[in-house]
């Protein structure tokens, strides 16, 4: 083989190597979607649950879910009125621990966003409105921008929640202002790229999703009252659709799937499919239930349907796809969120209940159940799982399962 065909190989081995480097981490999985893309895992769990394999009990309070890059586990946390960002080894080890400034200390106490990290940088949106980002070898602190002061934002009643959005060389951010709605800044330095007025509401607790098209990039979040779809290259609003719920909560992300949009949210309002038009430009309803009323645990769409938890009615539901029908609804454990693998629903309830289930039409079938006992507060942290294990973490707490 002669040296420039080896020297063509070794440049395009590394361009894939860099290319993969500089892939972000995403809230809830791959498109944000909360399915992972695991196989051969436990099709059922032993009566006592799956094997614990380890778990790090010395976190501060926080709601946020564990990122995986770089060989390491990263997690933000708060101790006292400051944020951190505690850099784990796949043991449960810490290697380091860094601050990122002030957290949210009022109504429920404790970091909200989970970190999203890209190559050699993490970003984290602290509850108070700041964007920071640090170095993933050691925490230290590359740039820093306040939102909410440098955009004239807007903050909200339990705080903000956004897991920041990274498409290139932007990261995107929800400021909720009237005139600096939503901004990308440049990821490497945090100056501002563009600024869009959207409709300009405030933040609503939502993590945005890219959605890819042929045509374009979209940016698609929920605000305060609407559900809105922006160019993401350039910022322009495309579209809006009126979603309202009592106290203008919409903490979940939009799904897409076969090239439309799954939106919801809690407090009785429900959820919507919206088609999305060839170019992304425009929405059409294409049903609406109240039944599908997710406060803040997530759905995943797999084979058809639809699979979550209900606020009002309080169970899980399975809900057709293309119509919008309920197929069934289960109080077997208590709501909360939801993540899939390996056709499995990966279920944690508010009163701390893990549970596997086959994601099927025909029933909401417990295959394993087991009691997280590990930790304090609330059990609302979104599950992940990554390399055959299922992460949880509640307050304190990291706790790691052998499911593979």
């Amino acid at each position: 083989m002669n040296k420039r065909i080896i020297s063509f190989i070794f440049a395009a081995l590394s361009l894939a190597v860099t290319a993969k480097a500089q892939d972000a981490t995403t809230w809830r999985g791959p498109g944000s979607t909360g399915i992972y893309p695991e196989n051969g895992l436990l099709r059922s769990w032993p009566s006592e649950g799956p094997q614990l394999l380890w778990h790090y009990d010395d976190l501060g309070d926080g709601f946020s879910s564990p990122v995986f890059a770089n060989e390491k586990i990263y997690i933000s946390a708060a101790e006292d009125n400051k944020g951190f960002i505690y850099a784990l080894n796949p043991d449960g080890k810490l290697e380091w621990k860094a601050s990122y400034g002030e957290e949210w200390i009022e109504n429920y106490p404790g970091a909200r966003a989970t970190p999203t990290v890209c190559g050699d940088k993490l970003y984290i949106y602290s509850g108070t409105g700041v964007l920071t980002c640090l170095n993933t070898s050691n925490g230290s602190v590359n740039w820093k921008k306040d939102i909410i002061k440098d955009y004239e934002g807007a903050n909200i009643n339990w705080g903000v929640t956004e897991t920041v959005v990274i498409e290139g060389d932007k990261v995107y951010i929800t400021c909720g202002g009237p005139v600096n709605n939503i901004v990308a800044l440049n990821r490497n330095n945090g100056q501002l790229v563009w600024s869009s007025k959207g409709v300009g509401e405030k933040p609503a607790y939502c993590t945005p999703v890219i959605v890819k098209l042929q045509s374009r990039k979209l940016l698609v979040t929920m605000t305060e009252k609407h559900i809105i779809g922006l160019d993401a290259e350039t910022g322009v609003t495309l579209w809006s659709y009126e979603h309202i719920n009592q106290w203008a909560v919409q903490a979940n992300t939009p799904v897409f799937y076969e090239n439309s949009l799954f939106c919801f949210s809690g407090y009785g309002q429900g959820g919507e499919r919206l088609d999305l038009n060839a170019d992304g430009s425009q929405v059409t309803k294409v049903w609406f239930s109240k039944k599908v009323d997710s406060r803040m645990g997530g759905a995943v769409i797999l084979n058809g349907y639809i699979y979550g938890s209900g606020d009002n009615t309080r169970d899980w539901q399975c809900t057709d796809w293309k119509t919008g029908e309920q197929k069934y609804a289960s109080q077997a454990i208590a709501k909360g969120n939801v993540i899939a693998a390996d056709g499995m629903l990966f279920c944690y309830s508010e009163r701390g209940e893990l549970a596997i289930v086959p994601a099927t039409p025909q029933g909401f079938n417990i295959a394993g159940k087991t009691k997280v006992e590990l930790g304090s507060g609330q059990h609302w942290a979104h599950l992940v799982i990554h390399d055959g294990r299922l992460y949880v973490r509640h307050g304190k707490s990291l706790i790691a399962y052998k499911i593979k």
